[in-house]
């Protein structure tokens, strides 16, 4: 018997361990592509001098301190925001959740406008951001949860309240913004990748939550069936769901504080990729961290190439991706 047990578990490491490496594959295919595309093309000669340490010094600087960087932050967070996706729709049971119906970016809008209109920049924009994100947080939980217990239809519209409030409130602020200060502004709120020069941090969270994530993917799998039958199953449904929402809550706090406000990757990414590889969270957690990544990379470097030298809002080119995508998927899975 216990050499059956780990048979099926070295078949079932092995089923994991194929789809995860054509993604990682695909993931260092969209970070070199990344690297070399843009309003100055680096050819595969020059980014292989630089990647051995040698090279010209302007390829050097354009390569390690500007594309590498950038292409790192839309990494990462194209990995939080479908993870989180992925984590909001095992929990709220529904395969449309996302991460953003619950207000989380309205309240990092918010935050971040604040100190912007402030005079503030750099890390201040960002800790403001985070905080207006944990902040929302709190607000949606506790009004779902009210005097009694908060259930998965209740929180989704509460969510629903809440980010229709915060973008009342983010219409307020640009209205009332001084016109020099509102370009910077609107390309935060359509998702900006021109100033993500730190990615370390974001990355680092998302390795964190795949790790912690992975042992609880048996009961992330029963409790994507049902409160009551992973109960019955002897599965801690109240913790485990409290988890669940402050990692999600986390993981887009952290997105919208490195790139602002990006959609549909967190929505379409785990819904794709449910109908290719099935409903393992084992399995579709790390893929999703993955595939996010890669999504927005190439998202990032067709935002840089299009009209290049300018450069466009990366969540425009998310959108224009994920709306007639994300309307395929649901024709497909009538």
């Amino acid at each position: 018997m216990h050499a059956a047990r780990h048979s099926l578990a070295a078949v079932g490491h092995r089923g994991l361990a194929f789809p995860l490496g054509l993604l990682a594959l695909a993931a260092l295919a969209a970070l070199a592509l990344s690297v070399a595309v843009g309003s100055v093309t680096v050819t595969p000669a020059e980014l292989w001098e630089v990647a051995l340490g040698g090279g010209d010094a302007l390829s050097r600087t354009l390569v390690l301190e500007l594309r590498v960087p950038r292409a790192l932050s839309a990494f990462a967070t194209g990995g939080l925001l479908a993870l989180a996706g992925a984590l909001m729709q095992v929990l709220l049971r529904n395969p449309l959740a996302d991460p953003y119906v619950l207000g989380l970016s309205g309240g990092a809008a918010v935050g971040a406008l604040a100190a912007m209109l402030a005079g503030l920049g750099g890390l201040v924009i960002s800790g403001s951001a985070f905080a207006g994100a944990l902040a929302s947080t709190l607000l949606v939980f506790g009004l779902a949860h009210g005097t009694g217990s908060w259930t998965p239809a209740r929180l989704l519209l509460t969510g629903v309240v809440v980010a229709a409030g915060w973008g009342a409130v983010v219409t307020l602020m640009l209205a009332v913004s001084p016109a020099e200060r509102l370009p910077g502004m609107l390309y935060w709120l359509m998702g900006d990748l021109s100033y993500a020069r730190t990615p370390g941090y974001a990355l680092a969270l998302l390795l964190g939550v795949c790790l912690l994530a992975f042992p609880l993917g048996r009961s992330l799998n029963v409790l994507a069936r049902g409160a009551l039958q992973a109960a019955a199953l002897g599965v801690a449904v109240r913790p485990l769901e409290w988890a669940i929402y402050v990692a999600a809550s986390l993981l887009t706090a952290m997105a919208v504080t490195t790139a602002g406000s990006i959609g549909f990757v967190g929505l379409v990414v785990p819904h794709m990729l449910r109908l290719v590889l099935g409903n393992d969270q084992r399995l579709i957690l790390p893929a999703c961290a993955l595939a996010g990544g890669t999504l927005l990379m190439l998202a990032d470097a067709l935002a840089r190439t299009l009209i290049a030298p300018e450069q466009l809002p990366v969540g425009v080119i998310t959108a224009l991706l994920g709306v007639p995508t994300f309307l395929y998927l649901l024709y497909r899975s009538r």
